[in-house]
C-alpha cells in the first residue's frame, strides 16, 4: 500500500471516529453522565488512581469504568474491588482504544444511571492523543518515577489532554523527582493546563482532585440545563 493510500485510510479512520465521538457526547449529555478518560505509558499507576477514584466517589456518586487493554482482563477485575460496575474491553493489536469500542461496550448500560462513567485507555502516550472518546475531560497521567521530561517526548498527547495527573507522589523524594522541572516542562508544551500531584497509595492529593472532578461535572450539568 503506497504512502498516500495509507494517509487516506487513516483520515478515513479517524473522520468515522470523530463522527461516532460527537454522538457519544450528545449521548452523554442528555443522560446527564460526566465521561473522563485516562491515557498513560505503562506503569504509571493508572489503575491504582482510577480504583481509588471509584472507590472515593462511590458513596456519593454512581460510578462506572470502562477499561481498555491488548489482551487480560487483569485490570477490569483489580477494578472490581471498588464495587463499581466495570467492563473490559479487549483491543487485540490495536494499541488504544476506539469510539466504536465505547460504543458497542455501552450497549447493554444504562446512562442515565450514571453520574461519573470513567474510560482507562490502553497503556500507551501516542496512539490514544489522535482518538476522541466523546469525554468531557481527558487526564494524562505521568508518574515521579517516569522522570521529568515525559511532556517534551510525548507534546501530543500533554496538548490533547485537559488535566496532568502527577502520581506515584510518595517516591518523589526517593527517586529525586524535581517538581518545578517537571512542572516547567509540562508548561512548556501545554501553557496553563491544570496539574495534580498526588499519591493513589497514601492518598494525598485525592481530595483536591476529586473536588475539581465533582466542580467539572456540577458545571458541564448547569450548562446542559441552561441550553
Amino acid at each position: 500500500m503506497s504512502e498516500p493510500r495509507l494517509v487516506e485510510v487513516r483520515r478515513n479512520v479517524l473522520k468515522q471516529n470523530d463522527v461516532i465521538a460527537r454522538g457519544l457526547r450528545e449521548r452523554f449529555r442528555e443522560a446527564g453522565v460526566f465521561v473522563v478518560s485516562l491515557v498513560s505509558s505503562p506503569g504509571s499507576g493508572k489503575t491504582m488512581f482510577l480504583e481509588r477514584t471509584l472507590t472515593e466517589l462511590q458513596p456519593r456518586y454512581r460510578v462506572a469504568a470502562l477499561v481498555g487493554d491488548l489482551a487480560t482482563e487483569n485490570d477490569a477485575l483489580r477494578l472490581a474491588r471498588s464495587k463499581a460496575p466495570v467492563k473490559q474491553i479487549t483491543t487485540g493489536t490495536l494499541c488504544h482504544l476506539e469510539a466504536s469500542m465505547v460504543e458497542n461496550a455501552l450497549q447493554e448500560w444504562e446512562l442515565q444511571q450514571m453520574d461519573f462513567l470513567f474510560i482507562e485507555n490502553v497503556g500507551n502516550l501516542v496512539c490514544p492523543s489522535s482518538y476522541d472518546l466523546g469525554e468531557n475531560l481527558r487526564l494524562v497521567l505521568m508518574s515521579v518515577t517516569e522522570g521529568e521530561d515525559k511532556p517534551l517526548k510525548y507534546p501530543t498527547i500533554f496538548n490533547t489532554a485537559d488535566v496532568a495527573v502527577i502520581t506515584k507522589n510518595e517516591l518523589a523524594q526517593a527517586v529525586e523527582f524535581d517538581w518545578q522541572a517537571a512542572r516547567q516542562n509540562i508548561e512548556s508544551v501545554r501553557p496553563g493546563m491544570k496539574i495534580f500531584r498526588l499519591s493513589a497509595k497514601t492518598g494525598a492529593g485525592m481530595e483536591e482532585y476529586l473536588t475539581f472532578l465533582i466542580q467539572q461535572r456540577d458545571e458541564q450539568r448547569a450548562a446542559a440545563l441552561g441550553a
